[in-house]
C-alpha cells in the first residue's frame, strides 16, 4: 500500500500546483486510509511534505510574477499565530470528529468556490485588516486540523486580497509554507514522523507540483476555480462516507 500511497502523492503536489491548495486535505487522508499511518502522526507529516512542496511552488510562481508577497507576509504572519493555538486545540477532540469536522469545512469551501465570481479588475492588495484577520482563522485550522490552509487561503485571497485567481494560487503557497512550518513546530512533539515515507512522499509530491504549475498557466481562471470546487467537495465527501461506515460498524458491535 506504501507504493500506491506514493504514486497518489503526485495528486498533492498536481492539486498544489494546479489550485494553490488541497494539498493536505489530500495527503492526511492518504496517509490515514491507504499508507495507515496514524492520524496524529498523519498531522505532522502532512506539513511537512506540503510545506516543502509549496516552497518549490512558490519559487516556480515568482517566477513568472504570479506572487504578491505582501499578501502572502499578512496571512503568513497572522496565520503564524492561528497555527500556534488551534495545534494545542487539536487534542481537545477525538480523531473519528477531528475528521468529521475536516470533511464538513470541506464541503462548504466546495460550495463556496461553486459560485461563479467574475474576476477582480485589477491586483488591489486592499483591506490589510481583514486580510489579518483571515489569515488568523486560517491558521487556526492550519494547526487544529493539520491542513496547509490552502483551500481556505485561495478564496480568502480572492475575495480579502481582490486578487486574480492565477495571483492567488502563487500566493497561497507562500502563505502556505509559513503556516504549514508553524503548524509543525506545534505538533512535532506528538507524535513520531517516519521520516523516510515522508521525504519519500514529497519527492513524488514535487514531481507533481512541476506538472500542476505548469499546467495552470495555460489553463482559464474559471476552470481552475470550478476544478478546485469539484475537488474540495469529492474528498470531503469521502471522508464522511468513511467516517460514518466506521461509526455505524462500532454502533453494531455487541
Amino acid at each position: 500500500m506504501i507504493l500506491v500511497a506514493l504514486v497518489l502523492s503526485l495528486l498533492v503536489g498536481l492539486s498544489l500546483g494546479l489550485l494553490g491548495g488541497g494539498g493536505s486535505i489530500l495527503t492526511v487522508p492518504i496517509l490515514v486510509y491507504v499508507a495507515g499511518v496514524p492520524a496524529a502522526a498523519a498531522i505532522p507529516m502532512s506539513l511537512v511534505v506540503v510545506g516543502l512542496v509549496s516552497v518549490l511552488g512558490a519559487i516556480l510562481y515568482a517566477r513568472v510574477g504570479l506572487v504578491r508577497v505582501r499578501a502572502a507576509l499578512l496571512f503568513s504572519g497572522a496565520g503564524v499565530l492561528g497555527a500556534l493555538l488551534g495545534a494545542r486545540l487539536t487534542r481537545l477532540l477525538p480523531e473519528r470528529w477531528l475528521l468529521t469536522l475536516f470533511a464538513i469545512l470541506m464541503l462548504t469551501v466546495a460550495a463556496s468556490m461553486a459560485r461563479k465570481r467574475s474576476e477582480p479588475a485589477g491586483d488591489r492588495e486592499s483591506r490589510p485588516t481583514v486580510m489579518l484577520g483571515v489569515g488568523f482563522g486560517v491558521g487556526l485550522l492550519t494547526g487544529f486540523l493539520g491542513i496547509g490552509g490552502g483551500f481556505v487561503i485561495v478564496p480568502a485571497l480572492l475575495w480579502a486580497g481582490r486578487l486574480p485567481m492565477k495571483v492567488a494560487i502563487g500566493t497561497s503557497l507562500t502563505a502556505i509554507a509559513f503556516s504549514s512550518a508553524a503548524g509543525l513546530l506545534a505538533h512535532l512533539e506528538e507524535a513520531p514522523i517516519d521520516w523516510r515515507l515522508t521525504a519519500e512522499f514529497a519527492g513524488c509530491a514535487g514531481a507533481g507540483m512541476v506538472v500542476g504549475q505548469l499546467g495552470a498557466r495555460r489553463v482559464s481562471a474559471d476552470r481552475l476555480r470550478q476544478g478546485f470546487a469539484l475537488l474540495v467537495a469529492v474528498v470531503g465527501v469521502v471522508i464522511l462516507l468513511r467516517q460514518a461506515t466506521l461509526l455505524s460498524g462500532a454502533g453494531n458491535t455487541p
